[in-house]
């Protein structure tokens, strides 16, 4: 266990395996193993993973917040709900990864961003219930650990957590030799939320004549890349040529901007009571995220025209020869965030978003939905510049 963040002291356990160090070294002793290399030799390295400790510490502590101690020991992560000031709170938890975009991590070195990513993914998903995220856990598993890119990984780990005012408690390391390549690595984060009972958001409240809002997505944050790495494999480019739709950056740190975290404005909005539902776009994209916050009864009628499509999608649609429609599943479009809210209020949160530097624009409506009509419909369609 590579790092557990609570309200008690205690030794840092080892990476990989759940035992401490002294319960291993019993363990050898009883065992007669003569060489104190013996799990190195097998290919994980407990020196390496202390080593890491020791490099993330000042990561881990510059993200704590009230309700979270930055104090190393214990076998748990610790959170107090009531020393971050909730008297009732209802728990909200998410889990998610990066998907293939960690594959463009690892195959261009630069992996620094990637922990962005992967709290974005979690955090995004705990603020669209009302909730507001309190702490994150991370598991980082490796053929064989390299601390400089861990490091690395969990320096974006913690600048995730900063950006969403989640403390990062605890975490994992795991070498497993045989199951990943030498040189992959593979990442998946944890996130828990919380909000007063009563205040939760579902959807519930949505009604016909409802605005929708779309809030801007910062590219293709961290759904697609299967298909991604696929068009930029036939086109033939490495990752550090001029990105075709970017010429100031290279493709790879193009396609390796993190993932929008919307949870500070989000919070804010919802706090000023002027949220009736949130959806994070994510794989599924628009067809497949909006409906799960619309009450039966409801649809939303969305203008596709009125989105502003960042030029990655535009050039991923004519490079790949992507039909519009498989677009509109497998990537955010650039709208990465969706925002329901009663018309008066439409204003006051666009605004919101503006002041955290989120473009946010109006695209659609709520209507009645009848019988067994789709619970989203679109007008217009997207304009890629192609």
């Amino acid at each position: 266990m590579r790092l557990m963040l609570g309200f008690q002291s205690g030794s840092v356990f080892s990476p990989c395996v759940q035992v401490s160090q002294a319960f291993a070294s019993d363990m050898a002793d009883r065992e007669n193993l003569d060489s104190p290399g013996a799990y190195a030799d097998a290919g994980v390295d407990i020196d390496a993973g202390e080593a890491l400790v020791e490099r993330i510490k000042p990561f881990a502590k510059a993200t704590a917040r009230r309700g979270a101690s930055a104090a190393l020991g214990g076998f748990g992560a610790l959170f107090d709900p009531k020393a971050a000031g909730f008297i009732d709170p209802i728990l909200v938890a998410s889990n998610d990864g990066v998907g293939t975009k960690v594959k463009v991590a690892i195959e261009t070195g630069v992996h620094n961003t990637i922990g962005i990513d992967l709290v974005a993914m979690c955090v995004n998903d705990v603020v669209v219930q009302g909730a507001q995220p309190l702490f994150f856990l991370d598991y980082f598993a490796c053929s064989k650990l390299d601390v400089d890119i861990a490091a690395r990984v969990v320096e974006g780990i913690a600048e995730g957590c900063k950006q969403a005012g989640a403390a990062l408690i605890g975490g994992e390391t795991a070498e497993m030799p045989g199951i990943y390549a030498a040189g992959d690595y593979d990442l998946a984060g944890f996130s828990v939320g919380a909000a007063e009972r009563g205040t939760l958001l579902s959807g519930s409240t949505v009604a016909p004549g409802d605005t929708v809002i779309a809030v801007a997505s910062s590219g293709v944050h961290s759904n697609g890349y299967s298909l991604v790495r696929k068009v930029v494999r036939d086109a033939g480019l490495s990752w550090d040529a001029p990105a075709p739709f970017d010429r100031s950056r290279s493709l790879g740190m193009a396609l390796l901007e993190p993932t929008r975290i919307y949870v500070k404005p989000a919070l804010k909005a919802h706090a000023a009571k002027l949220v009736k539902a949130f959806a994070h776009i994510t794989g599924g994209g628009l067809p497949g995220n909006l409906p799960r916050v619309l009450p039966d009864g409801c649809a939303a009628i969305l203008d596709l025209s009125t989105i502003e499509v960042p030029p990655v999608f535009s050039w991923l649609a004519k490079q790949g020869q992507v039909a519009h429609a498989d677009m509109l599943r497998t990537f955010n479009c650039g709208a990465g965030f969706i925002v329901v809210t009663a018309e008066r209020d439409a204003a006051g949160t666009i605004a919101i978003f503006k002041e955290s530097g989120d473009d946010a624009y109006i695209i659609g409506a709520i209507e009645k939905r009848h019988g067994g009509a789709a619970p989203i419909r679109f007008a217009g369609e997207l304009k890629f510049d192609i």
